[in-house]
């Protein structure tokens, strides 16, 4: 059982890993911006897009789905890589580097780095919010045309939701309203965080959106990842970025790839 996934442009191999709800058609405004020097594997996470959920004994959360992408990486014969990921994307990707598949994380707006688990009232909204999408189904589509609805429907994960052209708004609602067994994964995740990434020596580089309104100040700790990881803030952005900031997303993600060796843990101590 493999994942779908395609693979595009030319240089090293970089991994983009999307957000939770969402599919790989997510980094389209950035994707052209990077596939001039980096060849671009893009994967829908198990249970998003065209990719099944997984088997029985996987969990449907970001280590299981890092055991999943690992069999890609396998298929393709790429041991390690450089990966890039958005939400619950940037937690599969530190995922991903404690199992030693990652030459490099960059983790933007990542989930699974608060103090305690996921809080409860935010995993029964995505619910809520699938089953309204799902729901309302073509009326919603046609209403996406209107900047106000877009700004109201996506304005929470984006600064450029009123803006977005219809078509990309109506990719990302369909993606969510399309996700598979969406209880499942919440299950899966309830009470976890991310953990066991502070003797990574890997580059790792976490930047959230300035405006992120999903995941806030109090829900972004550093006690698991190594003391040589770079923290920043991008201006103008929320949680889902790809669209506020196209440019400056692309070279966050190729500056914090770039990196030609691992961190020794003397460089981390300076």
């Amino acid at each position: 059982m493999t994942l779908s996934y395609h693979l595009e442009g030319s240089g090293e191999p970089l991994l983009l890993l999307h957000a939770f709800g969402l599919s790989h058609q997510v980094w389209r405004p950035v994707v052209p911006r990077l596939t001039p020097r980096r060849r671009v594997l893009l994967i829908d996470l198990p249970g998003h897009g065209r990719s099944p959920m997984p088997p029985p004994g996987v969990p449907p959360n970001p280590r299981g789905y890092a055991r999943m992408i690992a069999a890609v990486l396998d298929e393709l014969g790429f041991e390690r890589i450089d990966v890039a990921g958005n939400s619950i994307g940037g937690w599969t990707g530190l995922e991903l580097a404690v199992a030693g598949r990652a030459s490099s994380v960059v983790a933007l707006s990542p989930a699974g780095l608060w103090p305690a688990g996921e809080p409860l009232a935010r995993r029964a909204r995505f619910l809520i919010e699938q089953t309204g999408v799902r729901a309302t189904g073509p009326l919603l589509r046609r209403l996406l045309t209107r900047p106000r609805v877009r700004q109201l429907v996506l304005g929470e994960a984006m600064t450029s939701a009123k803006s977005l052209a219809p078509d990309d708004a109506i990719t990302i609602i369909d993606a969510y309203g399309r996700m598979k067994h969406m209880a499942a994964h919440l299950r899966a995740r309830r009470g976890q965080r991310f953990v066991g990434g502070q003797h990574l020596t890997i580059p790792i580089t976490v930047a959230y959106g300035a405006q992120d309104r999903i995941i806030k100040r109090g829900d972004r700790t550093r006690d698991q990842l190594p003391g040589h990881a770079r923290w920043q803030e991008l201006p103008d952005c929320g949680h889902v970025m790809m669209w506020d900031a196209p440019d400056l997303v692309a070279r966050t993600i190729l500056e914090g790839t770039g990196q030609p060796r691992p961190v020794e843990p003397a460089d981390a101590e300076r």
